[in-house]
């Protein structure tokens, strides 16, 4: 009679840690939020305008489209009045993972989230308007309206699995995130940009000290109601976008 050896199975022992991380940008943030206007018309479709339309009405309103470009909060105890959605920060985190030796990106996913559903961002935000390539088989450049603010910090806390990770691995991937990956429009992960960069600090860092201090709530509250260009293109396009409107007769609430 054979008789079957016992396997004695040990499950490794986890645990999950809580640990709070500080980023100062080290390049422009570029923001850019579905509006509910591009939401309203994915859910019901307007149609097609005729000439007589188009000519009546507005392709783009910069004024409303840098203001509808930005994850916002209306709780006036928030910190700040624009947020950044935490995923974005976790997909940052994990596509790190795929030019560091050690993880893979699946494992990083699995292994790690950036609490909460938002990311406060402090700094100020200005207009930017610039040419973009639409998706189109023909690339059809268009203008787009966003918020880019040029000095931003931010916190948040990443829970973590143990032992499967550690402080330091986490550390050094939200680093390298940082160098290569980028959060928001035009950033490093996505090819081209160079915006949205940042740095791994520390809450006595004189720059975070100094961002999270001038560009709270009340300050941004102020800047997305004044919509100061960001650079001359922007003024130029803008100044050009009120003259036309003037001369078509067009009624737009710009403040």
């Amino acid at each position: 009679m054979v008789t079957k050896k016992s396997t004695e199975v040990d499950i490794l022992t986890v645990e999950t840690t809580r640990v709070p991380f500080y980023l100062v940008g080290e390049t422009p943030i570029i923001l850019h939020r579905l509006s509910q206007k591009a939401q309203n018309e994915l859910l019901i479709p307007r149609g097609k305008k005729n000439a007589a339309e188009k000519a009546a009405s507005l392709k783009h309103h910069p004024y409303e489209e840098f203001r509808s470009s930005a994850y916002t909060s209306d709780d006036e105890k928030s910190p700040t009045l624009i947020r950044q959605v935490a995923t974005s920060f976790k997909g940052a985190l994990r596509s790190a993972a795929l030019d560091i030796p050690g993880a893979t990106k699946t494992q990083v996913g699995r292994l790690t989230y950036v609490n909460g559903e938002y990311v406060n961002i402090f700094g100020i935000p200005k207009l930017l308007m610039s040419v973009v390539r639409n998706s189109d088989m023909n690339r059809t450049p268009d203008i787009r309206t966003r918020v880019i603010i040029p000095r931003w910090a931010c916190t948040f806390e990443v829970t973590f699995i143990m032992p499967l990770l550690t402080e330091k691995a986490v550390a050094n991937l939200l680093s390298a995130a940082g160098l290569m990956q980028g959060i928001g429009d035009f950033r490093p992960g996505k090819g081209a940009g160079t915006y949205g960069q940042f740095r791994l600090t520390n809450p006595d860092d004189k720059e975070y000290q100094e961002i999270v201090k001038t560009g709270g709530r009340a300050v941004q509250v102020a800047a997305m109601a004044k919509a100061e260009p960001y650079d001359g293109e922007s003024a130029d396009m803008l100044s050009w976008f009120a003259e036309e409107v003037k001369a078509r007769g067009l009624k737009v609430v710009a403040k």
